[in-house]
């Protein structure tokens, strides 16, 4: 493996486990990447890796000139703080410095508000995918997240596949975009939201019930976003627990639901969101999506990427 440099940058929240750090930090290096601003790692402000200015400043630094670009930018971990920062990063500096050129950036969870604003102001493609404390310093590293995010990052076009059946047939074309689905619910009537037309959006969550997930699918079903994709695909939601009074009301129920109000075909399975053996995706690339019965492929091009 190619060595490269790792700049981490931590615009929500910060590492609960220092041993994860040191892990993530040992893990890269001995590989004989270059780990830079690690002390990003190690701020503390409230419950945020950083005060607000600081966790701004992360991000903005890659608009300065005079600083080499570095081969990745990693996110440390999610959580809740991106949405503070938003008004406060340097968007034209940022596609000044960073349009068409090799890099990656990449992250999930609350990064998703960062990975949506980069692209709706700045024009900027990213990656959804692993982050440093969660998967590079975890106890035990994903083999199949470690060899799927070198691989797309490094290579010009990327093919995912899924067996997993589904109830009806589509063949889609659109821009690939999306993320944690109660971000994208967020940053509905913000600037911030990309006002894609035909895009095949993929979203995410964890810890959230099935009517949770439903009342954010309605909200951008309302505010008209669905209405304007080629297709949803629905990766991992994780964590949400059915009870009682739900009476058979459960994720199956919602999407259901879902696809019978807007007419949007909806494809699940995908292997992303907070999980262990973890996909990353290309934000902002063109992807054709063919399913059926059978299962679904994913087939991306046109997206940053490292020699």
């Amino acid at each position: 493996m190619k060595s490269r440099t790792i700049e981490l940058v931590a615009p929500s929240g910060y590492p609960a486990d220092p041993s994860a750090v040191d892990r993530g930090l040992l893990r890269l290096r001995s590989e004989g990447h270059q780990l830079d601003n690690v002390e990003a790692t190690r701020r503390r402000f409230q419950r945020f890796g950083g005060t607000d200015a600081e966790r701004a400043a992360d991000l903005n630094r890659l608009a300065d000139p005079s600083r080499r670009l570095p081969d990745i930018v990693l996110a440390v971990r999610g959580g809740y703080g991106a949405s503070r920062i938003l008004h406060g990063l340097d968007y034209r500096g940022l596609q000044r410095r960073l349009t068409d050129q090799p890099i990656a950036i990449v992250g999930h969870s609350d990064f998703t508000a960062i990975q949506c604003a980069l692209f709706a102001q700045a024009g900027l493609k990213t990656f959804g995918g692993p982050m440093f404390a969660g998967d590079f310093g975890a106890e035990e590293v994903s083999a199949f997240t470690m060899r799927h995010f070198w691989q797309a990052i490094t290579h010009s076009s990327l093919t995912v596949t899924s067996k997993t059946p589904q109830r009806q047939s589509v063949d889609a074309r659109g821009m690939l975009w999306g993320g944690n689905l109660a971000m994208l619910a967020s940053l509905v009537g913000t600037p911030y939201l990309p006002p894609v037309e035909g895009g095949i959006l993929f979203i995410e969550d964890v810890n959230e019930h099935p009517f949770r997930i439903e009342r954010m699918l309605y909200q951008l079903h309302q505010a008209g976003v669905l209405g304007r994709q080629q297709a949803v695909l629905m990766g991992d939601f994780m964590g949400g627990r059915l009870i009682e009074y739900d009476n058979g009301y459960s994720l199956d129920a919602t999407i259901e639901q879902i696809r019978n109000v807007t007419g949007i075909p909806i494809v699940t399975g995908l292997q992303f969101g907070h999980i262990d053996d973890l996909l990353t995706l290309p934000f902002g690339a063109s992807a054709h999506l063919v399913a059926n019965e059978q299962g679904f492929t994913l087939s991306v091009t046109d997206y940053p990427h490292l020699a």
